[in-house]
């Protein structure tokens, strides 16, 4: 079978010299215009709507069990798990501020500003993640404002504090390198 493009192109110097008839012609374009206009046979606005209608019946388990971002994914058990992270934090404030970490609790905050970002550039986008890891760097950003004012109020000024993290940061990793 030759296809409509092919049989158009060869046709139309046949049209150009006025070989048809008008009557030909309106029959052409009769034609032409029904295969423009007849969407009533395709498209979703002809569909059923029984597949909407046993959506909406669906329970909310079974939509999520069956989601793209469900219970059955890890979009769904990553943050879940990850609140565990932001829990322990806050836990954290409960403890004096010379106790505490500060590379970790900046490791933290840098983990969840840096993720807060990517959780909505990727697709599908995961807000559950990006809450999340929003509310990580929250508590990390606390951490560390309180570990840095304590250090701050010990030695007398900032200068003094960013100099002992320097060196606690050189330290470890010359520890770490052998």
């Amino acid at each position: 079978m030759v296809s409509a493009s092919t049989l158009m192109r060869t046709s139309r110097p046949l049209f150009r010299q006025g070989v048809f008839s008008s009557q030909a012609s309106q029959a052409f374009r009769a034609q032409r215009f029904g295969q423009q206009f007849r969407f009533r046979d395709s498209g979703k606005r002809w569909q059923s709507t029984a597949d909407g209608a046993q959506q909406q019946h669906q329970s909310w388990f079974k939509r999520m069990w069956e989601s793209e971002i469900g219970i059955k994914t890890v979009h769904f058990w990553a943050p879940v798990m990850k609140w565990a992270l932001v829990l322990a934090g806050i836990s954290d404030f409960a403890r004096p501020a010379e106790k505490l970490s500060f590379t970790q609790n900046f490791a933290l905050t840098c983990t969840g500003l840096i993720w807060t970002r990517w959780c909505l550039i990727i697709k599908p986008k995961n807000y559950l993640l990006a809450a999340v890891n929003f509310f990580l760097g929250l508590v990390g950003i606390v951490q560390v404002s309180r570990i840095l004012l304590h250090e701050s109020a010990k030695k007398g000024g900032i200068t003094e504090v960013v100099e002992d993290v320097k060196e606690d940061v050189k330290e470890k990793v010359k520890e770490v390198k052998p």
